[in-house]
């Protein structure tokens, strides 16, 4: 089995609302708009923004890091009005032996509760399990993130435990919760959401 490279290219992937694609420069305010909100950024693991240029920098430090296979993160855009709204994707992903990948995501507050982050995710999964042959991908939540426990439950993921201090911020270490999907799970869930659809 080949393992995946994307070399650069973060492809444009398509829901009935949505369109995952490359972030641009042209992003950056609205992107920084949504980084630097409290809301939003209160449990990322981000250093905090003081600028439009800061998120510039981001865009380009997460554009290079799929060109160094390191990751692989799309703007999330309404196909309705081409506004971006957030952010999601692999913050890594390991193929040889491990067959997994972590994924991150963010959204900006107007947007919350609509479903956009789980049609989000829909299509990031769907190209994990399919286009990078993964097997397992995890999710790490702060503890205090009631909102993304939630999504990920309803979209069937499993909490797996607390994982003691692994992560540093700026404000020390960090316990986070670890859920998993793996690809039967997923099979197994998108056969029952497609039977209840038709």
């Amino acid at each position: 089995m080949c393992a995946y490279a994307c070399k650069g290219h973060i492809p444009l992937l398509e829901s009935p609302r949505l369109r995952l694609r490359r972030m641009e420069s042209r992003d950056a305010a609205t992107m920084f708009a949504c980084w630097s909100d409290p809301e939003v950024h209160r449990y990322m693991n981000l250093s905090g923004m003081s600028g439009r240029e800061d998120a510039e920098d981001m865009i380009g430090l997460l554009n290079e890091l799929a060109k160094t296979e390191d990751a692989l993160r799309w703007g999330i855009e309404l196909k309705d009005n081409g506004k971006l709204i957030g952010s999601c994707g692999f913050n890594y992903w390991q193929t040889g032996g491990a067959y997994k990948a972590e994924i991150g995501y963010e959204l900006a507050k107007p947007y919350w509760r609509q479903g956009y982050m789980t049609e989000a995710l829909r299509l990031v999964l769907s190209f994990g399990y399919g286009t990078i042959r993964l097997n397992r991908i995890e999710a790490l939540v702060d503890p205090r993130n009631t909102g993304s426990q939630a999504l990920l439950s309803s979209m069937g993921w499993t909490q797996e435990g607390l994982l003691r201090q692994v992560q540093h911020t700026s404000t020390g270490f960090k316990d986070m919760l670890m859920y998993s999907l793996l690809h039967e799970e997923w099979l197994r869930l998108e056969v029952q959401r497609n039977a209840v659809s038709v």
